[in-house]
């Protein structure tokens, strides 16, 4: 009895995500169940034979990753890769991102669930091992056919087509390594990506607005908005509409054909706010090299408006220090950068992220009141995290949607379109230009293009002179080179793009890498789509956004094809030519240290995480401290290095000596890179009652 209640539990265990999906998309997606099949077999083999305790580890793990990934794809539309690792090592993000349990799929996780509990108390007495070897055959030649099946069929989306782990094997073991400054020698960038386009038509004279907003949607498709849906084509989808932003709108200019250019929200913040495509990769984001290109830092737009007299203003619903937009706003030229902390109106329900978007958007109200009363102009860029998974909507509200992300996405809709409302009852309408732009898109399940679909739409006074539809492509890239073409400022050498503002009579290039594609928009109306094992596709298409093309055949080209070498080209953009690259993450800011120290991730002193190191670098940290209050018997900080979710003890450098009040201590030391080292993070943390702490210096200098 309960050796066969084992066996079954093993069987479920390892076979759901095949019955799911079969149960799902019935022989639809007939790729996608090879692969769960062949996987599960091949884990059924190994927890079959292997000794408890690791029996019982797989199990959990599998549940674990399994889990982990539908989620990631009910809130995201992609499947992980092993760059998303590093999220796991952030018990912050992950407590914060797990809050309530409020899972996507219960008919995936009890099962799960249910029989890794029981694989791991019931006993199961092992086979003879040459019972392995038809299971064995089995699941690799189911493998082999997925693999035939699967490259002919390469057009199709990764979800379909793979099973959760085993494209996180794919992509961690068989993805060749990225292109090498020696490989780009002799390549120049398309001058649609590597230039400022003001040769357009201008819609009007230069603007009549004096102030800016910039209203940053978190993952928000452009697919939400009934017409920007329509003006692309879509028919078929009401899972969940904006037609409150839409009604509060009426006279707004929208862009359907909107690109956002990669997934996570400090790329899609560094894109919006400093004129140049965010990484297509998963390397250290721009946003973190820009603390060591001060001469770039200063062409974006807050810094621009600065120096014509703006006043900039930033605030966000969720803590700064996530991703290091407190070292981030501030070095682009925000004057006030505002987080979670500044909210004091409390949540209705609770969400875990900060403020949920009715209480961002109250806030902002006010917020605006004040900076009105100033005779300075100003510019707010305001980011919303209610549409961030876990979802900050309570769940007597979930059950008269779809699924929890449409809720919540209804949530917006109803405070953003009350928000604009309360704007034009104020007057602020009558001299602000309002962006509304979405910082990357959650994707959805009609095609796995709509990753790289965004929100925009553009509020000016003069809306009689904008068209209702916006014709052409844009994307995040183009939006400070819009506002400054708007506001008749010039526009820096390094800034690139296209104005949101003039017409253009020719197709324009465009890129953007998500859900595991890298895709890219030629002026000559071409569209690829590439994976990283080289294999593209290539057919005629009006945008980089929209279905694949009818005929999207195979190009040839392979890892020579134009698109990774342009992406690579784009990565590579802050990267000093020679000598030593410098990532500055301290400037005099102040902290005070906890009582106790809660973990290495939430307590840190500095957001010096997610970096790179090339093959043959080295590396020099300098730090410099200063205690400015500190309990009778001192203060001792402590540095701790990671490399994923690892601590790297392998690297000397020397402690910190005991700090008392006003204090002064250093610590700098080199280390050497003979391989590169990916997502590398510095923590320096400390503990003591009523302590402080200035940060004078934190340099991480990388010599090539």
């Amino acid at each position: 009895m309960f050796k066969l209640l084992a066996y079954l539990s093993l069987l479920v265990l390892t076979l759901t995500p095949f019955f799911r999906r079969l149960a799902l998309s019935g022989g639809g997606e007939y790729i996608g169940l090879l692969s769960d099949a062949g996987v599960g077999l091949l884990l059924l083999v190994l927890l079959v034979w292997a000794p408890r305790p690791v029996r019982i580890l797989l199990a959990l793990l599998w549940t674990a990753f399994m889990i982990g990934a539908h989620e990631l794809v009910a809130a995201m539309n992609r499947l992980p890769t092993w760059q998303d690792l590093h999220y796991l090592t952030n018990p912050d993000f992950v407590q914060k991102s797990a809050s309530g349990f409020n899972f996507s799929a219960p008919g995936l996780v009890w099962p799960l669930a249910v029989s890794a509990l029981l694989v791991a108390v019931l006993p199961l007495a092992r086979p003879r091992l040459r019972y392995a070897v038809p299971l064995l055959a089995v699941g690799v030649a189911i493998l082999g056919l997925h693999t035939h099946l699967s490259l002919a069929r390469d057009d199709l989306a990764v979800i379909p087509r793979h099973n959760a782990l085993h494209w996180f094997i794919i992509d961690t073991f068989f993805a060749p390594p990225p292109l090498t400054a020696e490989d780009l020698a002799n390549f120049q960038l398309p001058s649609g990506l590597d230039r400022a386009d003001l040769d357009g038509s201008p819609l009007m004279l230069k603007g009549k607005a004096k102030n800016v907003l910039i209203i940053t949607l978190e993952g928000i498709p452009g697919l939400y908005h009934p017409e920007i849906r329509q003006a692309m084509g879509v028919r078929d989808y009401d899972k969940v509409t904006m037609t409150r932003l839409a009604e509060s709108t009426p006279g707004a200019m929208l862009i359907p054909d909107f690109t956002v250019h990669s997934h996570q929200t400090i790329r899609g913040l560094y894109a919006l706010l400093c004129g140049d495509f965010s990484k297509q990769s998963w390397s250290t984001a721009k946003a973190v090299e820009l603390s060591g290109n001060p001469q770039r830092a200063a062409q974006c737009l807050p810094a621009q408006l600065a120096a014509h007299g703006w006043e900039n203003h930033y605030l966000q619903g969720a803590g700064l220090a996530f991703m290091g937009k407190d070292r981030f706003m501030p070095l682009i030229g925000f004057d006030e950068v505002h987080g979670s902390e500044w909210f004091t109106e409390p949540n209705p329900y609770p969400f875990e992220w900060g403020a949920i978007d009715a209480v961002l958007f109250r806030g902002a109200r006010a917020y605006i009141a004040d900076l009105r009363k100033k005779e300075k102009p100003w510019m707010l860029t305001l980011l919303t995290v209610g549409t961030h998974q876990p979802y900050a909507v309570p769940d007597e509200i979930v059950a008269r949607y779809p699924d929890r992300r449409a809720a919540t996405v209804d949530q917006l809709d109803q405070a953003l379109g009350r928000f604009i409302d309360d704007l034009r009852a104020d007057g602020v309408l009558e001299d602000t230009l309002v962006i509304i732009a979405s910082d990357e898109s959650h994707g959805a399940e009609i095609g796995d293009w709509t990753s790289s679909w965004g929100l925009g739409m553009i509020l000016a006074p003069e809306d009689e002179a904008l068209p209702r539809l916006k014709p052409g492509g844009y994307g995040l890239v183009d939006t400070e080179i819009s506002i400054l073409d708007y506001l008749g400022l010039p526009v820096p050498e390094g800034v690139i793009g296209r104005s949101f503002f003039r017409d253009y009579e020719t197709p324009r290039e465009m890129v953007a890498f998500t859900a595991s594609k890298r895709r890219r928009h030629t002026a000559d109306n071409l569209r690829y789509e590439c994976s990283d094992d080289g294999r593209c596709r290539v057919g005629k298409a009006d945008s980089l956004l929209g279905p694949p093309p009818a005929e999207f055949t195979r190009d040839t080209q392979g890892r020579r094809n134009p698109v990774f070498l342009i992406d690579a080209a784009l990565d590579r953009k802050l990267l000093p030519k020679a000598g030593a690259r410098v990532l500055d993450f301290a400037d005099g800011e102040i902290r005070s240290l906890p009582e106790k120290i809660r973990s290495e991730w939430s307590d840190t002193l500095v957001g010096a995480q997610g970096l790179d190191f090339p093959a043959n670098s080295r590396v020099h940290v300098s730090i410099r401290v200063k205690m400015l209050q500190a309990p009778p018997e001192g203060v001792q900080l402590k540095l701790i290095l990671k490399m994923w979710e690892h601590t790297i003890n392998s690297i000397p450098y020397p402690e910190f000596p005991v700090l008392r009040a006003q204090e002064e201590g250093t610590v700098e030391f080199f280390f050497d890179n003979p391989e590169e080292r990916r997502s590398f993070s510095f923590h320096l943390i400390g503990e003591g009652k009523d302590a402080i702490v200035q940060m004078e210096e934190f340099k991480v200098s990388v010599e090539i």
